[in-house]
């Protein structure tokens, strides 16, 4: 088996068409900066709203250029700062949530570490056929409605011991994906939290911003270190998705996503066909 810094280096072609060293960066046109900070101001918008960050940001690095894995270990780097906008942004929601929030961080954290394990570990190859598939899942669980149950709660009151075990293992599982892929991570954990207590919508997003920002942030530790992170892409990313993550938690706050939501997965859907007919064929 190769080790990590020559699989990569294999298997990466840059931006301007040819093999790079893992340990490089390649330049990033201006044209393509627009077109990553734009994709990044959507994809924190969304993925504070609906957790489909990586539905728009993830496509837009694969037009620019960038390999699946790379782009995969790039977007979750860049989503780091999604993450900061939407916590931000949720800071009245998360008010007597640190309960709940210091119990499952933990399962998040492990979470993230297996996920960004199994990617690395994952050949680059499979990892191209198995992308269409990720992204359809994603797509299709923003469509299917999630409805609140009058009885869910979020945080605040001691439950179950086996309650608790199966909540952290649910964090843990998501987390998991989360690590490796991400899109729809974020819709998975608000389905979640929407079912655990009797919170609304604002609450049980920001309780998903949170958890998901954790585990995105210790993948993005591990991809730094180990992975061929394109870091001008990050930049440029990186900005959009902080702003987009900061007005994200206002419009859950204030109005509907479903619009939002449908657009995105229905965009989610095509790209997943187009990657599939690309990756089979």
């Amino acid at each position: 088996m190769l080790d990590l810094p020559q699989r990569f280096a294999q298997t990466d072609i840059a931006l301007v068409g040819r093999p790079v060293d893992s340990g490089h960066n390649v330049a990033v046109s201006w044209s393509y900066a627009v077109l990553l900070f734009g994709a990044g101001v959507l994809g924190g918008l969304t993925g504070s709203i609906a957790g489909l960050a990586s539905v728009a940001t993830y496509p837009a690095l694969l037009l620019a250029g960038l390999p699946p894995v790379t782009a995969n270990v790039t977007n979750t780097v860049a989503l780091v700062f999604s993450s900061v906008g939407s916590v931000w942004g949720s800071r009245p929601e998360l008010a007597g949530q640190r309960e709940l929030l210091t119990r499952i961080l933990p399962f998040a954290a492990v979470g993230g570490v297996t996920g960004a394990a199994l990617l690395l570990s994952t050949p680059a190859e499979g990892f191209e056929k198995l992308v269409p598939v990720l992204l359809a899942f994603a797509a299709v669980t923003i469509l299917i409605p999630v409805r609140p149950t009058q009885s869910a709660r979020v945080a605040t009151h001691h439950r179950h011991v086996a309650t608790m075990v199966l909540q952290g293992a649910a964090v843990f599982a998501v987390c998991i994906y989360g690590g490796y892929f991400g899109a729809a991570a974020g819709v998975l954990l608000l389905a979640l939290f929407l079912r655990i207590g009797g919170a609304k919508l604002p609450r049980a997003n920001a309780s998903k911003n949170v958890v998901l920002g954790a585990a995105n942030g210790i993948a993005a530790l591990i991809f730094a270190v180990v992975a061929p992170v394109q870091w001008p892409a990050v930049a440029a990313l990186g900005v959009g998705c902080l702003l987009g993550g900061r007005l994200g938690p206002l419009v859950v706050r204030h109005g509907p996503d479903k619009p939002i939501r449908i657009a995105i997965g229905v965009a989610g859907l095509a790209l997943a066909v187009k990657l599939g007919v690309d990756a089979y064929r």
